[in-house]
């Protein structure tokens, strides 16, 4: 069997090469050099308190670490943070994490490593669910902050000494994935253990490795992605048992959720939005989001109507993989039973619409629900299965 998802693997990557080569920042704005004093701040964080730079004078040694929701590079590094955080605990050192993108500067492809966007509100979820050990602070509405320091990646990380001068900029340490085996050189815990013990810091600068900061100039590009996407044809096809079977047996490498709907059923419109984003979310990492209308065929064209209005067209990568595939859409409407799309897809559904299920290559059901979906337990599933961080397999 070919494998489908090289394709979109490949586009994957590219996407987020910039993960060791980070596109520079606007004008004037430029990476804080070693001997710099440490930029004030007033920060609204995830725990709803303002946060300023004074707030953190007790420290001997501060950490101001650039990061994100979405990014990968970011992503896999939490754990090494968290590490650091845990291991200095004992010592006179605190490490603050800022957000620094502005959220409406971020394609909705861009998330397709993460189950969040990087709003306030986002951060506040995202901390939670993976329990975040130090201050997560949100820059991205003016991003004043960001541009004081010259965070130019997420992550970025400036480590100041007792008189708030910068001893450190770059890398937390040299790996780009999730995995701490993959680590050579650690290079923040080597700066954190010279300022402790009262030394300099042998290498004090080293490039910073990650996705690059979401500056709201670059705003207009979202909006340019997002009228794209309304522009794409909204296609609708019939399909008979044995199409839902094939589509049920998944012979792909891709992750496939597949949605049954009705322009009857007011659950079903309300979730559509939900998986729409999400199908254009993952069209990056091998994901199909396909809908199965269970209206009659008479139908049609109602039922076409509202996908358009949904604006409910295939991503253009995912395009391409459906088209390796041999298929031509991925929203169709079912000509037969109840029990005959039951039985072709999911015997455990039990006829309630909205009818959800995600499929892993070969076709097992990872997830299944009936009514409208939790569009954030979704993501879980997705990203739990696709993983959060960038893998060199």
């Amino acid at each position: 069997m070919r494998n489908l998802f090289l394709p979109v693997a490949f586009a994957a990557a590219a996407l987020h090469g910039s993960l060791s080569a980070a596109p520079p920042a606007p004008e004037g704005i430029k990476t804080l050099e070693i001997g710099a004093a440490a930029p004030t701040f007033d920060l609204p964080g995830v725990d709803g308190k303002q946060h300023t730079l004074s707030d953190y004078d007790s420290a001997d040694i501060l950490a101001i670490l650039f990061t994100c929701n979405h990014c990968p590079s970011a992503q896999g590094a939490e754990s090494r943070i968290k590490s650091i955080v845990k291991d200095y605990a004992d010592e006179s050192f605190q490490l603050v994490a800022i957000s620094p993108n502005d959220p409406e500067s971020v394609r909705l492809n861009e998330l397709g490593y993460s189950v969040y966007g990087d709003t306030l509100e986002d951060m506040k979820k995202h901390a939670a669910d993976f329990e975040f050990t130090f201050p997560f602070l949100y820059d991205g509405e003016t991003q004043g902050v960001t541009k004081a320091f010259g965070a130019t990646a997420t992550p970025h990380l400036f480590i100041f000494d007792r008189e708030r001068t910068l001893r450190y900029v770059g890398r937390i340490d040299d790996s780009k994935y999730g995995d701490p085996k993959t680590i050579e050189s650690h290079d923040a815990r080597n700066a954190i253990d010279a300022l402790l013990a009262g030394e300099e810091v042998e290498t004090p600068t080293t490039r910073a490795h990650g996705c690059s900061t979401k500056w709201a100039f670059k705003k207009h590009l979202v909006t340019e992605y997002n009228e794209e996407f309304s522009s794409r044809e909204v296609t609708l096809e019939s399909i008979d048992e044995a199409g839902i079977q094939s589509l049920r047996e998944n012979p792909t490498d891709k992750l496939r959720l597949i949605n049954l709907w009705a322009t009857w059923c007011g659950p079903c419109l309300g979730e559509m939005p939900h998986l729409v984003d999400i199908g254009r979310q993952f069209e990056t990492r091998g994901f199909d989001m396909i809908t199965v209308s269970t209206d009659s065929p008479e139908a049609m064209e109602k039922a076409q109507t509202l996908l358009r209005r949904f604006s409910a067209a295939m991503p253009r990568l995912t395009e391409a993989s459906v088209k390796d595939e041999g298929r031509t859409t991925n929203n169709y409407l079912f000509d037969g039973s109840t029990d005959e799309l039951a039985e072709a897809l999911d015997p455990e559904w039990q006829g309630t619409l909205p009818h959800t299920v995600i499929l892993a290559p070969g076709g097992e059901v990872i997830y299944r629900t009936s009514g409208e979906i939790d569009p954030d337990e979704v993501k879980r599933v997705i990203v739990e299965k696709l993983g959060r961080w960038y893998s060199p397999r």
